[in-house]
């Protein structure tokens, strides 16, 4: 096992790499960043994440696309993005050959 998205009650999500490698290529420090802006804040435009983290409308909204791709925000109907979730756990494992 790589990773695993763990949510809520400590369910799981979604497995979302196949290498440590992948998982770092998804949760980047700008997208952390960006999920912890959004924990507990309910839905905001995409603009209004931007400003959240100080950061550019349109890279902001490359990330949310990785991070809804990835299962870890949601797009509301009305258009907003949310962290639906009461945490994260990302979990795993290094092992010696």
């Amino acid at each position: 096992m790589c990773g695993k998205w763990y949510m809520g009650g400590w369910r799981v999500v979604e497995e979302a790499c196949a290498t440590p490698e992948l998982l770092w290529k998804v949760l980047t420090a700008k997208r952390w960043e960006l999920l912890k802006s959004l924990c507990g804040v309910g839905p905001v435009s995409i603009r209004q994440a931007a400003r959240r983290v100080g950061r550019d409308v349109k890279a902001v909204h490359g990330d949310v696309t990785a991070l809804i791709e990835a299962g870890l925000i949601e797009r509301g109907t009305d258009g907003g993005v949310e962290f639906p979730f009461s945490a994260v756990k990302v979990e795993f494992l290094l092992q010696a050959a």
